[in-house]
């Protein structure tokens, strides 16, 4: 069996978006007086992420996108936690 760094990149890809995507479930907080509150988090379809995993597995390594992308993932993950207070 050999080893495919392309198939491998592809598969990590494609969990990282459906774990951010899928775990970024929250509504909206709001704090007492009202300053301070929570964004939506953007559901999106399964079919909806899926092709963007496709299109991200498309892109050369070393990808601006594929970084925006990771750092989309901890805000979502952050308005997740910023919802749960």
């Amino acid at each position: 069996m050999t080893f495919n760094a392309e198939c491998w990149r592809r598969r990590l890809v494609v969990l990282a978006i459906a774990t951010s995507l899928l775990t970024g479930c929250a509504t909206a907080g709001f704090e007492a007086n009202g300053l301070s509150a929570c964004p939506p988090v953007v559901e999106y379809s399964r079919g909806f992420q899926a092709q963007a995993a496709e299109e991200l597995a498309m892109l050369p390594d070393g990808s601006a996108i594929v970084e925006m992308m990771a750092d989309y993932a901890v805000m979502r993950d952050q308005t997740r936690a910023c919802g749960a207070r």
